[in-house]
């Protein structure tokens, strides 16, 4: 591999050479007002002036590639870094398989490749709209920092897509990139394009949820994006996954100190049973039946950004060489998948049974699949701390039949046990299984700010390490009077 330099005399740092390529970077300075007017519109809501403890990107070596240091967001340096050039590399799936990979797109695949970055695109932004509002109210300023280096992550993840957009696809993509910025989370009228993106993130239980599971989705989009054998593509989403990696630990471990400090509350109190909910609550901590009514709802909303799980789209972008599997050059097969299969949950006289599917078609649901295996090994996590605190409780993830409103279950009832239920069980049960008004309510309720350095909510545990090493009452974000 080759490591680029990155230049930060450009207004926009790149590793790309875009002093020499005038056209690009006219067209992204062009862009660039339109992107500040949306940060300074959509993006963390009162904390414009706050200067905030941040890692920028200063190189693409793995070896050490970022500095941290007190930054403006609005003066964050967002910039176009793509992973290093790997000499010689070979399209590693599809009916293009060994081949030499692409620098410019086949003109027979553009459309179909547009598609795909536009999507990945949209919900960069969408995800910072979503989480606007949340510094109002964190727990710490180390959760604070946290969100807002998610924030400004996902903002260059947008300059990343729209780089791509910039470069290669000419006036459309300038199209596709201005319609980036029109797009809003939620809008009645002009909303983002996955269901999950348009959701609201109204407390940080549902951050922390959000980070786990659906930036555990953009690990798997990305992961498949990062085989592509258009290899601008791939070296885009491979820097990516390097930064995507902190947005899982946020998730993973504000989760997990939400279920350390419930455990340590009621082990104090003396209580024993983990749905005498009242008690837990009167705690000032969350319980964790709750907990696990917002795993489901998260995991739930997630699964479905993958789609359906026989997918025509999922195979011609596979045949194509444009998207790959979760990890495709470790997997032991021909990586073309003209004879193979591979099995998909379905609906079959009235019951849930796996069938085998021509594994081209059913490259989403080997996708979810991982993706799934994934998210257990982190809930197994959860759970080994529920254990070590002796609270006879375990977290699980429901069956992926349950609460789905794309693919093979959308019309059916699932219980989060793997049951078909009729619509008066449902109707009965489903605030046993989803978080209730009554549930919101009571989280929002235990979100008050808290700036103390060193100081945390009632409701979340420190953590076990502060960022950059720091100690514990580091002051991660200075507020502006």
């Amino acid at each position: 591999m080759t490591i680029e330099s990155v230049d930060y005399t450009t207004k926009i740092p790149n590793n790309v050479n875009l002093a020499e390529d005038r056209q690009v970077l006219r067209a992204l300075e062009s862009w660039h007002p339109g992107y500040i007017d949306w940060w300074m519109d959509m993006g963390p809501e009162g904390f414009q002036n706050a200067e905030v403890y941040l890692r920028t990107a200063i190189s693409v070596d793995p070896k050490g590639w970022a500095k941290f240091d007190y930054v403006k967001m609005p003066e964050y340096r967002w910039g176009i870094l793509l992973a290093p050039k790997e000499e010689n590399r070979k399209i590693p799936f599809g009916r293009h398989y060994g081949e030499p990979v692409w620098q410019d797109i086949p003109g027979e695949y553009r459309a179909m490749l547009r598609r795909l970055v536009v999507i990945q695109g949209d919900t960069e932004p969408a995800s910072v709209e979503q989480q606007r509002y949340l510094g109002k109210t964190a727990p710490s300023l180390y959760d604070m920092r946290n969100v807002f280096q998610v924030n400004v992550e996902e903002g260059r993840h947008l300059w990343a897509m729209v780089y791509i957009l910039q470069k290669y696809f000419g006036r459309d993509g300038r199209e596709e990139a201005a319609e980036l910025l029109k797009r809003r989370s939620g809008d009645a009228d002009k909303p983002r394009m996955l269901g999950a993106f348009n959701e609201a993130t109204p407390d940080w239980l549902s951050f922390h949820m959000f980070t786990f599971f659906t930036d555990r989705d953009g690990k798997m989009q990305l992961e498949s994006l990062a085989q592509s054998g258009f290899d601008p593509l791939s070296r885009t989403c491979r820097f990516m996954l390097t930064e995507e990696a902190h947005h899982m630990f946020v998730g993973e471990t504000g989760v997990g100190r939400t279920i350390q400090r419930t455990c340590e509350a009621m082990k104090a109190a003396g209580i024993e049973d983990p749905s005498d909910i009242g008690k837990v609550r009167d705690l000032g901590v969350i319980d964790l039946p709750t907990i696990q009514k917002k795993l489901n709802l998260h995991y739930t909303l997630s699964l479905d950004l993958f789609g359906s799980e026989v997918s025509t789209n999922a195979a011609n972008t596979f045949t194509a060489g444009l998207k790959g599997r979760f990890q495709e050059t470790k997997i032991d097969d021909d990586h073309r998948l003209e004879s193979a299969t591979y099995p998909v949950l379905k609906l079959v006289d009235g019951e849930i049974k796996r069938i085998d599917e021509p594994a081209l078609t059913a490259i989403n649901m080997r996708l979810r699949d991982d993706y799934t295996a994934d998210c257990q090994r982190g809930l197994d996590r959860w759970n080994k701390i529920i254990d070590k605190t002796g609270v006879a409780f375990k977290l699980e993830l429901p069956h992926v039949g349950f609460h789905r409103l794309i693919g093979e279950f959308k019309d059916v009832k699932v219980s989060p046990a793997g049951k078909l239920i009729d619509d008066a069980t449902w109707n009965r049960d489903s605030s046993q299984w989803l978080p209730s008004k009554d549930d919101g309510d009571f989280i929002s309720s235990l979100m008050q700010r808290v700036v103390e350095p060193g100081q945390f909510a009632s409701w979340i545990a420190p953590p076990r390490v502060g960022i950059d090493n720091k100690p514990g009452d580091f002051e991660y974000v200075k507020i502006a009077a």
